[in-house]
């Protein structure tokens, strides 16, 4: 981050002369710096602090810039693991007694699962809280990370890494909504292959919904589907989804 910062405090004639003998490096950093701007303005901060004390997690969800574009990071669970086996997420989980704050938990829990270093990562923000299936109140936490970045994944926890553009979770080619209560809002169901494995996943639920969110904050881009919020202001639908989903506990 040192760096970039004195990147862009250089000269205009330097930075030009840096951009033209560096175009895809300069490319990147614009596009880094920003996102970083933008997603910076929906970090919850206290906004949440009214609320009971529940359970807590957290997920990381790691951004890249990848052949000029954005991706993001995801995981395949292990199939050893007894909930939501062998199903596609972000690296998180719940929160432990040592961990200060969700960023602590969503950092230790990726270096835990897929050997990211908390130093490797550029937080940016944390998003707004969603009651999970299981009463978990889990905390989206947004960072960057290098598209060097190679995983080391714990395979008592992942089978799999992969990452994905984050343009394809606003596609009208890639999506399914089933019919669920309102209490949890829509549910959406991606299939993915990753072009450099073959491989394909299914990518769904509360997994799809962070990732449907982040995209379109990120890509200031309203997807060609429904996704249930208002694009303008996300944060009063996700405030309801919460206040429903509390009542029902």
């Amino acid at each position: 981050m040192h760096e970039l910062h004195e990147y862009f405090s250089l000269p205009l004639y330097v930075t030009c002369l840096l951009e033209a003998a560096f175009p895809v490096l300069a490319a990147t950093m614009h596009i880094k710096e920003e996102t970083i701007a933008t997603l910076k303005q929906f970090d919850i901060g206290d906004k949440f602090s009214y609320l009971p004390v529940l359970p807590k997690a957290s997920v990381l969800i790691p951004l890249m810039v990848k052949k000029g574009e954005l991706h993001t990071l995801m995981t395949l669970r292990s199939e050893q693991l007894r909930t939501s086996a062998g199903e596609v997420c972000f690296p998180g989980g719940k929160r432990d007694p040592s961990d200060t704050d969700d960023v602590d938990t969503a950092l230790r829990e990726a270096e835990e699962e897929i050997g990211l270093s908390p130093g490797d990562v550029q937080v940016v923000c944390s998003l707004f809280p969603i009651i999970n299936k299981s009463g978990l109140l889990v905390t989206p936490v947004v960072g960057f990370i290098e598209e060097s970045f190679c995983p080391r994944p714990n395979p008592d926890e992942v089978s799999a890494v992969f990452t994905v553009p984050l343009d394809f979770f606003t596609s009208e080619d890639h999506y399914t909504v089933f019919s669920v209560s309102e209490a949890v809002g829509p549910v959406h169901s991606f299939n993915f292959v990753d072009s450099e494995s073959g491989s394909q996943y299914h990518i769904w639920g509360l997994t799809a919904v962070m990732a449907i969110l982040v995209a379109t904050l990120a890509l200031r881009k309203k997807p060609k589907f429904d996704v249930g919020f208002d694009f303008e202001d996300p944060l009063s639908f996700f405030k309801q989804i919460l206040h429903r989903r509390m009542s029902k506990l």
